[in-house]
């Protein structure tokens, strides 16, 4: 298999945890990275030994020796950048939230299927082999019957301004509360028969805290709260009528923790050594493209557009819009 050369867009702090996997990982090759500023850019390829630095996207997505973009810049700028690439022939790995809305979303993956060039969002834990054990733990009936799922994801983000601001698509929604929708996506599925929530938002607009339940077919629930105000426990749990199973991290899991009925713990299971955990998602777009697909199973589009639909909503119940919608 060929090396694949990434490029970079953006040259923020999740752009350094990528270069970071990238150097440390075989079969690929932290290639060029792309900054509003050339001095940026240059001082982030020295610091991972870029070969290649721009001061213009559009100029790295000229580049035809990149094969794989990723893009790192605020929520607000995917869309435009995501159209652009795919223009260009670029496959994408497309930070999370994918793009501002599901409008934006749908024409994404719309001109993917029509170029046919790989897209996919990088919302890490959907890759991550401990996630799938989680997965494979409640399907083969260790806590009995799951009827119940609790997950929480809040740091203190307060200044932030891609966070801050609606013209960024800022708000805790995008940013965290997408992880506690997606872990509940992975286990519970997409019967959703309901949903209500109650958000608290900033002078500017934006959501700050929420609480989000859902209800699902079967008699399942999900209870998540996502904050950029408070530094939570960052803990999921998925109970049955067997016991439970415990989560120490729904943002990067180190380990589950099984519980039988009587609080008792039966089992634990560790996270393999990773490089930062961002190495799945590039492992699995690089597979996708050896085969000549458009998406990977882990992330398929549909869950990308169901994702943003949902968020959707649940700023329209709010009365958080980004400007233009």
């Amino acid at each position: 298999m060929k090396t694949y050369k990434v490029g970079i867009i953006g040259a923020g702090w999740i752009a350094h945890k990528m270069a970071q996997t990238l150097i440390k990982m075989k079969g690929v090759e932290a290639y060029a990275i792309a900054s509003r500023s050339m001095d940026k850019a240059k001082e982030f390829a020295n610091q991972y030994n870029i070969p290649v630095a721009y001061d213009s996207y559009e100029a790295l997505a000229d580049d035809a020796n990149i094969d794989l973009v990723y893009i790192a810049t605020p929520h607000s700028h995917h869309f435009q950048q995501a159209i652009m690439c795919l223009e260009k022939g670029k496959a994408l790995l497309c930070e999370k939230a994918f793009t501002a809305n599901a409008r934006q979303a749908e024409q994404v993956l719309n001109l993917a299927k029509e170029k046919h060039i790989f897209v996919t969002e990088a919302m890490w834990i959907r890759f991550m082999p401990l996630y799938h054990k989680l997965v494979e733990l409640v399907k083969n009936g260790t806590i009995g019957k799951p009827h119940t799922i609790t997950a929480n994801l809040g740091y203190t983000m307060l200044g932030k301004e891609r966070l801050m601001k609606p013209e960024l698509a800022g708000g805790a929604l995008l940013d965290v509360g997408i992880y506690p929708l997606n872990f509940t996506a992975m286990v519970f599925g997409s019967d959703i028969v309901s949903t209500t929530s109650v958000c608290t938002k900033l002078d500017t607009g934006v959501d700050a805290q929420s609480s989000i339940t859902q209800v699902f077919t079967d008699e399942r629930m999900a209870v998540l709260n996502t904050s950029m105000l408070a530094h939570t426990d960052r803990m999921g749990v998925v109970s049955g009528d067997k016991g439970c199973i415990i989560v120490d991290n729904i943002n990067n899991p180190q380990k589950l923790t099984v519980e039988n009925g009587d609080f008792q713990i039966v089992a634990e299971y560790k996270a393999p050594e990773q490089i930062t955990g961002y190495e799945y998602q590039v492992t699995a777009a690089i597979e996708a493209m050896e085969k000549g697909e458009i998406e990977t199973p882990y992330m398929p589009h549909s869950e990308t557009l169901r994702m943003m639909k949902m968020m959707d909503a649940l700023r329209y119940e709010w009365g958080c819009k980004f400007p233009g919608e």
